[in-house]
């Protein structure tokens, strides 16, 4: 099987890199098209020959074309190497808001699967919730989540709206964490941490907390009570969250993402 990553950003960088260490695709077998030339540090999974800056129709003789340019730059993308692509091609774009129909009446193909992955993609430990189209066939969508889950977890959904949902969740889902361990790191700070000890603190913290819940059958509920006790620390700490309707906060910023996911579609 040979793929052609168009873009090779962030994400195609990833999957160029995955691909070829889980052993999945042959280094031989990944071909690059990016708009300008790819420095000689980052081509470390791709070998030099399989690196075009230019379309042509030799480039093309794939199997799967991984889309993974802005999605402001897709319509030039598409004018451009539009000649050189089948119906027998199989897409897989990862562009946040280009929708499978426009990518099929842009391309006259059939074939598309669209996906949304998170940055931990780059360590292996990404989410990446995907669709297809009808023409997609199970041996083709077997072959496309083998793919992505070399960069971590997947999940499959049969409604393309809810690619919108997965962007406002998992997509944009890292930063939110972030957001909130950034605040207990500066509150660590305040209580008379250093630096250093305030972010390995919140850190191995953060860490702790997934890979418990996750060896367990305990809900984050149950989790939370076994933490909290009457009269306690915690308990003082969920009580000012509450007050603040933090939980509701939290999903209203949620919706506020799924609403800009689906203004951003085409």
């Amino acid at each position: 099987m040979k793929v052609l990553i168009i873009g090779f950003g962030n994400m195609g960088q990833t999957y160029a890199s995955s691909f070829t260490s889980s052993g999945f695709i042959c280094s031989k077998d990944v071909i690059v098209l990016n708009r300008s030339e790819v420095e000689k540090k980052k081509r470390f999974s791709v070998e030099k020959s399989n690196f075009y800056t230019e379309p042509s129709k030799s480039i093309f003789d794939v199997d799967i074309i991984i889309l993974a340019v802005k999605p402001q730059d897709f319509l030039t993308l598409a004018s451009s190497i539009k000649p050189f692509v089948t119906k027998e091609h199989i897409i897989l774009s990862v562009m946040a808001g280009i929708s499978m129909q426009s990518i099929q009446d842009k391309f006259d193909v059939n074939k598309v699967v669209r996906s949304m992955p998170n940055i931990p993609t780059q360590i292996g430990q990404g989410m990446t919730v995907f669709c297809a189209s009808s023409d997609i066939d199970r041996k083709d969508l077997f072959i496309v989540q083998n793919l992505i889950n070399t960069t971590g977890k997947s999940i499959y959904v049969d409604k393309e709206e809810m690619i919108n949902a997965a962007t406002a969740i998992s997509g944009s889902g890292p930063a939110y964490v972030y957001y909130f361990m950034n605040a207990m790191v500066e509150s660590a700070i305040e209580l008379g941490f250093s630096t250093s000890e305030a972010e390995f603190l919140v850190g191995q913290t953060f860490t702790g907390a997934v890979q418990l819940q996750n060896r367990s059958k305990e809900s984050h509920q149950q989790w939370i009570d076994k933490v909290s006790s009457k009269g306690g620390t915690t308990e003082a700490a969920l009580a000012i969250f509450n007050k603040y309707n933090l939980n509701d906060n939290i999903s209203e910023a949620l919706y506020a993402a799924n609403q800009k996911a689906i203004e951003l579609g085409v």
